[in-house]
Protein backbone atom coordinates (compact mmCIF):
# COMPACT_ATOMS: atom_id res chain seq x y z
CA UNK A 1 0.00 0.00 0.00
CA UNK A 2 1.35 3.54 -1.00
CA UNK A 3 2.44 5.82 1.70
CA UNK A 4 -0.65 8.31 0.40
CA UNK A 5 -3.08 5.35 1.25
CA UNK A 6 -1.91 5.84 4.42
CA UNK A 7 -2.30 9.26 4.56
CA UNK A 8 -5.48 10.74 6.57
CA UNK A 9 -7.63 11.95 4.08
CA UNK A 10 -7.70 15.61 5.21
CA UNK A 11 -3.89 15.33 4.75
CA UNK A 12 -4.84 13.99 0.79
CA UNK A 13 -7.12 17.03 0.15
CA UNK A 14 -5.16 19.23 1.56
CA UNK A 15 -1.99 18.40 -0.33
CA UNK A 16 -4.43 17.97 -3.62
CA UNK A 17 -5.79 21.18 -3.11
CA UNK A 18 -2.63 22.97 -2.16
CA UNK A 19 -0.77 21.59 -5.59
CA UNK A 20 -3.67 23.67 -7.28
CA UNK A 21 -2.54 26.83 -5.23
CA UNK A 22 -4.94 29.46 -4.68
CA UNK A 23 -7.12 32.21 -6.20
CA UNK A 24 -4.83 35.14 -6.89
CA UNK A 25 -6.82 37.95 -7.43
CA UNK A 26 -6.53 41.52 -9.84
CA UNK A 27 -5.08 44.42 -8.39
CA UNK A 28 -8.81 46.20 -7.52
CA UNK A 29 -10.33 43.18 -5.55
CA UNK A 30 -6.88 42.87 -3.53
CA UNK A 31 -7.08 46.76 -2.83
CA UNK A 32 -10.41 46.01 -1.36
CA UNK A 33 -9.83 43.13 0.15
CA UNK A 34 -7.04 44.89 2.03
CA UNK A 35 -9.08 47.72 3.11
CA UNK A 36 -12.84 47.07 3.20
CA UNK A 37 -13.16 43.41 2.90
CA UNK A 38 -17.27 43.08 3.47
CA UNK A 39 -17.75 45.27 0.42
CA UNK A 40 -16.60 42.10 -1.48
CA UNK A 41 -19.60 40.76 -0.56
CA UNK A 42 -21.50 43.03 -1.73
CA UNK A 43 -19.52 43.19 -5.11
CA UNK A 44 -20.64 39.75 -5.42
CA UNK A 45 -23.86 39.57 -4.39
CA UNK A 46 -24.56 41.75 -7.39
CA UNK A 47 -22.74 39.36 -9.52
CA UNK A 48 -25.31 36.61 -8.02
CA UNK A 49 -28.50 38.38 -8.96
CA UNK A 50 -26.94 38.94 -13.00
CA UNK A 51 -26.08 35.03 -12.95
CA UNK A 52 -29.74 34.17 -11.69
CA UNK A 53 -31.39 36.60 -14.15
CA UNK A 54 -28.88 35.24 -16.78
CA UNK A 55 -29.25 31.38 -16.10
CA UNK A 56 -28.99 29.27 -19.24
CA UNK A 57 -27.84 32.23 -21.50
CA UNK A 58 -25.19 30.54 -24.07
CA UNK A 59 -23.35 34.24 -24.95
CA UNK A 60 -23.09 36.66 -22.41
CA UNK A 61 -21.22 40.62 -22.77
CA UNK A 62 -19.82 42.24 -19.25
CA UNK A 63 -19.28 45.99 -20.16
CA UNK A 64 -16.68 47.40 -17.86
CA UNK A 65 -15.35 44.10 -16.45
CA UNK A 66 -12.12 45.26 -14.12
CA UNK A 67 -10.29 42.69 -12.58
CA UNK A 68 -13.50 40.28 -14.03
CA UNK A 69 -13.28 38.87 -10.23
CA UNK A 70 -17.03 38.46 -10.02
CA UNK A 71 -17.21 36.75 -13.32
CA UNK A 72 -16.48 33.23 -11.74
CA UNK A 73 -20.41 33.56 -10.63
CA UNK A 74 -21.76 34.25 -13.94
CA UNK A 75 -20.06 31.66 -15.61
CA UNK A 76 -21.66 28.87 -13.02
CA UNK A 77 -24.68 29.56 -14.94
CA UNK A 78 -24.03 30.65 -18.29
CA UNK A 79 -22.10 29.05 -20.91
CA UNK A 80 -19.32 31.33 -22.08
CA UNK A 81 -18.80 35.56 -21.49
CA UNK A 82 -16.65 38.32 -23.12
CA UNK A 83 -15.49 40.81 -20.49
CA UNK A 84 -14.46 44.06 -21.71
CA UNK A 85 -13.19 46.86 -20.53
CA UNK A 86 -10.92 50.05 -21.59
CA UNK A 87 -8.07 49.55 -19.49
CA UNK A 88 -5.67 47.71 -21.20
CA UNK A 89 -3.96 47.11 -17.69
CA UNK A 90 -6.25 45.27 -16.27
CA UNK A 91 -7.35 43.32 -19.95
CA UNK A 92 -3.43 42.06 -19.46
CA UNK A 93 -3.55 41.27 -15.98
CA UNK A 94 -6.88 39.14 -16.49
CA UNK A 95 -5.31 37.62 -19.55
CA UNK A 96 -1.98 36.70 -17.73
CA UNK A 97 -4.09 34.86 -14.34
CA UNK A 98 -5.48 32.71 -17.23
CA UNK A 99 -9.06 32.67 -15.56
CA UNK A 100 -11.54 30.10 -16.20
CA UNK A 101 -10.60 27.84 -18.28
CA UNK A 102 -11.31 30.05 -21.57
CA UNK A 103 -15.04 30.46 -21.06
CA UNK A 104 -14.28 33.80 -20.25
CA UNK A 105 -12.67 35.93 -23.16
CA UNK A 106 -11.02 40.03 -22.59
CA UNK A 107 -10.80 42.05 -24.74
CA UNK A 108 -10.00 46.30 -24.47
CA UNK A 109 -13.12 48.35 -26.08
CA UNK A 110 -14.95 51.69 -25.28
CA UNK A 111 -18.25 50.32 -25.24
CA UNK A 112 -19.16 54.58 -26.49
CA UNK A 113 -17.09 53.93 -29.35
CA UNK A 114 -18.82 50.68 -30.94
CA UNK A 115 -20.24 47.37 -30.85
CA UNK A 116 -18.81 44.93 -28.66
CA UNK A 117 -17.30 42.06 -30.34
CA UNK A 118 -18.25 39.34 -33.27
CA UNK A 119 -22.09 38.78 -33.53
CA UNK A 120 -24.93 38.96 -31.14
CA UNK A 121 -24.89 38.26 -27.48
CA UNK A 122 -27.91 37.18 -25.70
CA UNK A 123 -27.55 39.40 -23.01
CA UNK A 124 -25.22 41.61 -21.20
CA UNK A 125 -24.61 42.94 -18.02
CA UNK A 126 -22.12 46.57 -16.64
CA UNK A 127 -22.07 46.89 -13.07
CA UNK A 128 -20.24 50.47 -11.94
CA UNK A 129 -20.03 51.46 -15.34
CA UNK A 130 -22.37 53.93 -16.11
CA UNK A 131 -21.76 56.48 -13.50
CA UNK A 132 -17.99 56.59 -14.88
CA UNK A 133 -19.60 57.99 -18.29
CA UNK A 134 -20.06 61.71 -19.08
CA UNK A 135 -23.98 62.11 -19.31
CA UNK A 136 -23.69 63.41 -22.92
CA UNK A 137 -22.18 60.10 -24.01
CA UNK A 138 -24.76 58.06 -22.44
CA UNK A 139 -26.72 57.63 -25.24
CA UNK A 140 -23.49 56.19 -27.09
CA UNK A 141 -23.15 53.62 -24.01
CA UNK A 142 -26.58 52.28 -24.20
CA UNK A 143 -26.63 52.28 -28.57
CA UNK A 144 -24.41 50.07 -28.39
CA UNK A 145 -25.21 47.41 -26.10
CA UNK A 146 -28.47 47.87 -27.97
CA UNK A 147 -26.34 46.69 -31.27
CA UNK A 148 -24.57 44.00 -29.32
CA UNK A 149 -27.20 41.95 -28.30
CA UNK A 150 -29.91 39.95 -29.64
CA UNK A 151 -33.52 41.33 -30.28
CA UNK A 152 -35.00 39.63 -26.95
CA UNK A 153 -31.83 40.36 -25.59
CA UNK A 154 -31.48 40.99 -21.59
CA UNK A 155 -29.12 43.72 -20.00
CA UNK A 156 -28.64 44.18 -16.58
CA UNK A 157 -27.29 47.64 -15.10
CA UNK A 158 -26.15 48.27 -11.47
CA UNK A 159 -24.94 51.62 -9.94
CA UNK A 160 -24.69 53.47 -7.24
CA UNK A 161 -27.96 55.70 -6.19
CA UNK A 162 -27.60 59.04 -5.95
CA UNK A 163 -29.55 59.21 -2.74
CA UNK A 164 -26.67 57.56 -1.25
CA UNK A 165 -24.00 60.10 -2.62
CA UNK A 166 -23.70 61.98 0.74
CA UNK A 167 -22.37 58.62 2.39
CA UNK A 168 -19.64 57.66 -0.55
CA UNK A 169 -16.19 58.49 -0.09
CA UNK A 170 -14.29 61.78 -1.34
CA UNK A 171 -12.72 59.74 -4.06
CA UNK A 172 -15.86 57.79 -5.03
CA UNK A 173 -18.04 61.11 -5.38
CA UNK A 174 -15.09 62.42 -7.21
CA UNK A 175 -15.44 59.56 -9.97
CA UNK A 176 -18.92 59.32 -9.85
CA UNK A 177 -20.40 62.23 -12.83
CA UNK A 178 -23.51 60.29 -13.86
CA UNK A 179 -25.61 59.03 -10.92
CA UNK A 180 -28.63 57.47 -11.14
CA UNK A 181 -32.23 57.67 -9.10
CA UNK A 182 -34.69 55.13 -9.12
CA UNK A 183 -36.82 57.05 -11.83
CA UNK A 184 -33.86 58.21 -14.13
CA UNK A 185 -32.71 54.63 -14.30
CA UNK A 186 -36.17 53.38 -15.47
CA UNK A 187 -36.46 56.67 -17.76
CA UNK A 188 -32.90 56.03 -19.38
CA UNK A 189 -33.47 51.93 -20.00
CA UNK A 190 -36.82 52.47 -21.14
CA UNK A 191 -35.40 54.54 -24.25
CA UNK A 192 -33.69 51.63 -25.33
CA UNK A 193 -35.64 48.65 -24.27
CA UNK A 194 -39.36 47.42 -24.43
CA UNK A 195 -39.71 46.32 -20.51
CA UNK A 196 -37.45 47.81 -17.89
CA UNK A 197 -37.74 46.55 -14.10
CA UNK A 198 -35.63 48.33 -11.36
CA UNK A 199 -34.21 47.05 -7.92
CA UNK A 200 -33.27 48.37 -4.49
CA UNK A 201 -30.18 47.41 -3.32
CA UNK A 202 -28.84 47.77 0.50
CA UNK A 203 -26.02 45.83 1.04
CA UNK A 204 -25.76 42.78 0.06
CA UNK A 205 -29.72 42.32 -0.07
CA UNK A 206 -31.53 43.20 -3.13
CA UNK A 207 -35.61 44.07 -2.73
CA UNK A 208 -38.39 46.08 -3.92
CA UNK A 209 -38.22 48.56 -1.31
CA UNK A 210 -38.58 52.31 -0.94
CA UNK A 211 -36.46 53.21 -3.84
CA UNK A 212 -34.24 56.51 -2.24
CA UNK A 213 -33.47 54.45 0.69
CA UNK A 214 -31.61 51.91 -1.49
CA UNK A 215 -27.98 52.31 -1.74
CA UNK A 216 -27.46 50.72 -4.92
CA UNK A 217 -29.48 50.06 -8.00
CA UNK A 218 -30.38 47.13 -10.19
CA UNK A 219 -32.28 47.47 -13.74
CA UNK A 220 -32.93 44.70 -15.90
CA UNK A 221 -34.01 45.78 -19.66
CA UNK A 222 -35.56 42.93 -22.05
CA UNK A 223 -36.29 43.24 -25.50
CA UNK A 224 -34.32 45.79 -27.55
CA UNK A 225 -36.00 48.60 -29.50
CA UNK A 226 -34.86 48.78 -32.51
Amino acid sequence: MSKKANEPQNQVQFDTYYQKGGVVLGPYSTHIANHDPKHLVFLLSRYKFCSKMLEGKAKVLEVGCGDSFGTAITLQTVSSVLCIDIEPLVIEDNKNRKLYDGRATFAVHDITTGPAGAGRFDAAYSLDVIEHIPADREHLYFENICKSLVDDGIFIMGTPNITSNQYASEGSRLGHINLKSHVTMREGMGRFFKNVFIFSMNDEVVHTGFGPMANYLLGVGVGVKR
